[in-house]
């Protein structure tokens, strides 16, 4: 397994385009979500799509458990169903250092393949719906920093640079 740098916003043109649907599940991508996986537990994310390591493929990891030991993906994901609407302050592993509110709905169904192309649906609603919205928002080119007002937009990407020279 191997860690792969994490883009950050308005540094990488994956981030905002609509990422490419995957069609072949052979060795290469089963190597890849590994990848992802180790990935994002390296920085301490729940969740963790290709655009945010540069790929323009529809792949998402996540894992919410506090052990970190139920990781799952999704590949080609769609929301099939929504209810409810509530807002939610959350980070974004390709803004670092920053928090946003975003709206979401409360309880999302999701119907996706897993690594092997087998089809499988999955309902989330708190972290695990979230999460769920989160990961296809990035696969779609869409980050939760893009939902807010052009000067709260502005002040986050100044606290994600600030953070970013202070990582170095």
């Amino acid at each position: 397994m191997a860690l792969i740098p994490i883009v950050y916003y308005g540094h990488h043109p994956a981030l905002h385009k609509i990422a490419e649907p995957v069609t072949v599940f052979d060795e290469a991508l089963t190597q890849l979500i590994q990848d992802m996986y180790e990935t994002m537990y390296h920085a301490e994310g729940c969740g963790l799509a290709a655009p945010q390591i540069g790929l323009s493929k529809r792949i998402a990891v996540i894992d919410i458990s506090e052990e970190k030991n139920k990781p799952f993906c999704i590949i080609n994901p769609e929301i099939i169903e929504k209810t409810g609407s509530e807002l939610m302050s959350a980070g974004c592993l390709s803004v670092p250092g920053t928090y946003s509110t975003t709206p979401r709905a409360t309880h999302v169904k999701v119907r996706a393949q897993n690594e092997t192309g087998q089809f499988f649906e999955i309902e989330g609603d708190g972290l695990l719906g979230h999460c769920l919205q989160h990961e296809i928002d990035h696969l779609f080119g869409k980050l939760n920093i893009d939902y807010l007002s052009l000067l709260k937009r502005k002040m986050s990407l100044k606290k994600m640079e600030k953070f970013l020279k202070r990582a170095e």
